[in-house]
């Protein structure tokens, strides 16, 4: 494994940072008390140090002997873009063409768990879905970005599994807010791999699987919004900083496009897979059962 993952994780009872290698992990947050969370790190540009020292270092814990947690522990937003494949589109069947602006919702840190944690299935519905998605993080804040410079903002890549509670996402009028943030309901990870040029992000080949089974497949290239677009577009309305996380779409095939839907349940396992950026897994237990 290449030192440029870097996760935040439990272990020995405390919340940590560090790379995850081929001789393990590298406790890098103990080395550097003036960044006590990745996202002070990022604040202070200091993503690539951390990724490019860890070669330095001899392992401090072994892989399994750690859990990982999301890696941006305490974004100031999380926010989300629906509907940003082709054919992800289409699957509204209202006949109306590609948005010319994205559709954006927010989520909270509390609605997702890290790499190897369960999601969980609330006992308010049984109709819990998955999303593989890309997600960037961004170093450098800005307001009114222009998609010229918007790469420039980049700091890290990682990958989401948006869970949604799909019945809650229609208990009103015009928003999704509620089926998107139930508790432990998606997740995030397991590490961020340093942003580095648009070549990283050009064509990312994006795959889902359910116990296995290939439900999602599509690449960064198609997206009708792109990476530059989603910046300036939401630069216009708020600041974004160091360690906003924006969660980038997903690709058709989630479980409520199937007929019947095929919801997740207890003993399932998804997994989130993109280029150069790794494997996000969870299982699903329900709620009142998770560890």
């Amino acid at each position: 494994m290449s030192a440029g993952r870097l996760a935040t994780f439990t272990a020995g009872g405390k919340t940590r940072y560090g790379a995850i290698t081929g001789k393990g992990v590298v406790d890098l947050s103990a080395r550097h008390s003036e960044w006590p969370t990745l996202r002070q790190a990022i604040e202070a540009g200091a993503l690539r140090k951390l990724a490019d020292e860890a070669h330095s270092f001899a392992a401090d814990f072994r892989v399994e002997d750690i859990a990982y947690e999301i890696p941006i522990p305490s974004a100031e937003k999380i926010i989300c873009v629906g509907v940003n494949y082709p054919d992800r589109n289409e699957e509204y069947k209202d006949g109306q063409a590609a948005p010319s602006n994205p559709s954006l919702f927010i989520r909270f840190p509390r609605s997702f768990v890290g790499h190897g944690a369960p999601l969980v299935r609330p006992p308010d519905s049984s109709q819990l879905d998955y999303e593989g998605e890309i997600v960037i993080v961004i170093g450098k804040g800005g307001r009114r970005i222009s998609e010229a410079d918007a790469l420039g903002h980049i700091a890290a890549l990682s990958l989401c599994n948006e869970g949604t509670i799909r019945d809650w996402v229609r208990h009103a009028k015009f928003n999704v807010t509620q089926g998107k943030n139930f508790d432990r309901s998606g997740s995030i990870g397991p590490w961020l791999v340093p942003f580095t040029d648009e070549a990283q992000i050009a064509d990312i080949g994006l795959t889902t699987r359910v116990n296995g089974e290939v439900r999602q497949q599509d690449r960064t290239g198609r997206m009708i919004f792109s990476f530059r677009k989603i910046i300036n577009y939401i630069s216009t309305f708020t600041t974004l900083v160091p360690g906003d996380v924006i969660v980038t779409g997903t690709p058709t095939g989630a479980g409520a496009r199937f007929e019947p839907p095929i919801w997740l349940k207890p003993g399932d396992v998804i997994e989130v897979e993109a280029d150069g950026i790794g494997l996000l897994r969870n299982g699903v237990v329900d709620e009142g059962t998770a560890r």
